[in-house]
């Protein structure tokens, strides 16, 4: 499986409770903060959660 990277790029104020824990589950805690997760239905399950708060980049190296 490749490694995702995350960087969230908005802020989650004005957000629902869930996506806030969401990118705390990601351990994303600000704007400009970045995490590496193995890529899995789940990761993807999050991500489109709150797909307009971060960027995923894919590491297949």
């Amino acid at each position: 499986m490749s490694k995702l990277t995350i960087t969230q790029v908005r802020s989650g104020i004005g957000t629902q409770k869930r996506h806030r824990g969401t990118l705390r589950a990601l351990g994303l805690r600000g704007i400009g903060t970045t995490a590496e997760h193995q890529d899995s239905p789940v990761l993807q399950g999050m991500l489109r959660m709150v797909s307009r708060l971060v960027r995923v980049e894919r590491n297949d190296g």
